[in-house]
């Protein structure tokens, strides 16, 4: 994704003091939100992991993190986290959490290997959220209801934001729509996964996307997601592969579909396995996270990020993200976005 500058682009909530006033709003409403819907614990969480305990998100498989020796501990390597995605699961086991109760955190990280546009910077913030489930929640019909849940507290947190911001008006739809990532190539074959985004999102304006990280019918994966936390080889009740996806909303500024989240249910052990073998990464089995796995010594969860500078960003109606967060940007891309009206902060 290049740079988008919209057209007659203007921050309808008419300074950069507002905008802070508005961002600060937004983050307490929602966690607020978020947290009445699924039962979660707000904890602190980590910045920086030991390197080597398979604890830190791999995403992609690809990004590389940020490594650093610690002098104290005999210079042994620590790596700032990309997401908490496995150390939310560690903690839950720790804390003893029943099922149907849940964490969430404020998750800061850094990713180098981001290319900067309108919606990537190489700092990220969530809402990193897990919550304890039991065995037999492991269903798309369980996933699809905790979706619902979310997308209420992104709902909720719109309109309340009109009562103090009026320029703000909500444009949500009342329900999100669910599709599997093979029935959007099956509708739109001719198109790349990201342009059958824009088509289905367009369509219905708020869309949760099922089965990211596994290959489709045409050899090819609709994006990428890592072997060892989302579940995205399981068979579920509608016969495709997957208890995950994404929250996608469409971005009237940008005219785009928006993704606000990644989540799922995750892994059981046989999962793992499967997961693993799949990506020819079966040595990971002796790391420490995937040990506590195997050994049935974690227990089944639900959960997943969401950004929280994108969130800010979708309902503040923003065209970059760095009108919300503090961040390193190009010299061309400063004075590209100043000339259009979009001042990063």
């Amino acid at each position: 994704m290049s740079l988008i500058l919209p057209p007659d682009y203007r921050n309808l909530l008419g300074s950069v003091e507002q905008t802070e006033k508005a961002i600060k709003s937004v983050k307490d409403m929602f966690q607020e939100n978020l947290s009445a819907q699924l039962a979660l614990l707000r904890v602190t969480a980590p910045m920086v992991v030991l390197s080597g305990t398979g604890i830190n998100d791999d995403l992609n498989g690809v990004e590389r993190p940020v490594r650093f020796p610690i002098r104290s501990m005999a210079e042994a390597p620590a790596e700032v986290v990309h997401s908490l995605a496995k150390w939310k699961r560690l903690k839950l086991a720790d804390l003893g959490i029943a099922p149907g109760r849940g964490i969430y955190t404020d998750m800061n990280a850094l990713r180098p290997d981001e290319d900067l546009d309108n919606l990537h910077s190489i700092y990220v913030d969530q809402w990193d959220w897990e919550q304890v489930i039991r065995p037999e929640d492991r269903t798309l019909a369980f996933l699809k209801k905790t979706v619902r849940r979310i997308y209420e507290a992104i709902k909720v947190t719109e309109n309340k934001l009109y009562v103090e911001f009026p320029a703000i008006v909500p444009e949500l739809p009342e329900e999100i729509f669910f599709i599997h990532s093979e029935e959007l190539l099956r509708r739109y074959p001719d198109l790349s996964p990201k342009e059958r985004e824009n088509r289905i999102v367009q369509e219905h304006k708020a869309v949760f996307v099922i089965g990211i990280g596994g290959r489709l019918s045409d050899g090819s994966v609709h994006d990428g997601r890592a072997a060892d936390y989302d579940d995205w080889s399981t068979e579920n009740e509608e016969g495709y592969q997957g208890l995950n996806g994404d929250i996608l909303l469409w971005n009237n500024v940008l005219q785009m579909a928006f993704e606000v989240s990644s989540m799922g249910i995750r892994v059981d052990a046989e999962a793992l396995r499967r997961q693993l073998a799949l990506r020819g990464q079966q040595w990971k089995e002796d790391l420490y996270f995937h040990r506590r796995l195997l050994e049935g010594s974690l227990p089944y969860t639900i959960g997943g990020g969401i950004g929280q500078s994108r969130l800010c960003m979708f309902l503040l109606r923003k065209a970059h993200i760095g009108e919300i967060q503090s961040a390193i940007w190009p010299d061309d891309m400063r004075v590209a976005c100043h000339q259009a009206g979009i001042e990063l902060v």
